[in-house]
């Protein structure tokens, strides 16, 4: 649950949630792309509103991570999951994706299984897939997990590398960026109470399984690039 928020991100912007387990950071994610039902409060992503435009702005939000509901199966390896992706995005080509990789600076073996990847490169692998479908906005959750204090560094820096190409990044972290010139300067949101979905509340989304249907209706949004504004006063949830 959360309640009590007001947050604006700018096109090309990076929001970090931030808190311990249980505090509500997946929760606002989801909310925030529209995989989320709220009980009050209003979320805008570019033009479209939520509850009433959900469709559209599920079209323009990709969901790289947000475990356990939404993930990467760690039983395939790379090169399974990018001919999954374009299988799923029909109009994605093998340029899109490689160019989705250079973007980001991930250099792995393609014939590595997910569960095998350092944490930095599982976390860049979901990010350039969502970022290979030219989405207004990508959601990834525990973007920190597992990373040694010398590695986070290095998942800030893939994060701006997508918010620069006009992309709008929403994270979730157990602790906020640390340090002087991060590129975009993120917009930071604090969550330090525990908290858990009500009884019977689920996202719309139960597992990966399903995110990869939903991903079959991914498109990118209007224009050459990608573009989103992500403007959220939510009730509790």
């Amino acid at each position: 649950m959360f309640e009590n928020l007001d947050l604006r991100v700018g096109p090309g912007g990076l929001l970090v949630v931030h808190g311990p387990g249980g505090s509500g950071r997946t929760t606002v994610l989801l909310a925030l792309a529209g995989r989320m039902r709220l009980d009050g409060g209003a979320v805008q992503v570019g033009g479209d509103a939520l509850p009433r435009n959900g469709r559209r702005v599920r079209e323009q939000v990709a969901v790289a991570r947000a475990e356990p509901a939404l993930g990467l199966d760690p039983d395939l390896r790379v090169r399974e999951l990018v001919a999954e992706r374009r299988w799923l995005s029909r109009r994605l080509s093998t340029a899109q994706v490689a160019e989705a990789f250079s973007v980001l600076a991930i250099d792995v073996d393609h014939r590595t299984l997910v569960r095998d990847l350092p944490p930095v490169e599982a976390l860049g692998v979901a990010v350039a897939l969502a970022l290979a479908t030219r989405p207004a906005v990508i959601v990834a959750d525990d973007v920190d997990r597992g990373c040694p204090a010398e590695d986070r560094t290095r998942v800030w820096q893939l994060l701006g590398r997508a918010c620069r190409v006009g992309c709008t990044v929403l994270a979730g972290a157990l602790d906020p960026p640390t340090g002087a010139g991060l590129d975009p300067a993120p917009v930071l949101v604090a969550l330090p109470r525990r908290s858990s979905l009500p009884e019977g509340r689920v996202p719309e989304e139960q597992d990966a399984s399903t995110e990869r249907a939903r991903q079959v209706r991914e498109r990118p949004g209007p224009g050459d690039g990608p573009d989103g504004t992500s403007h959220g006063k939510e009730g509790r949830a």
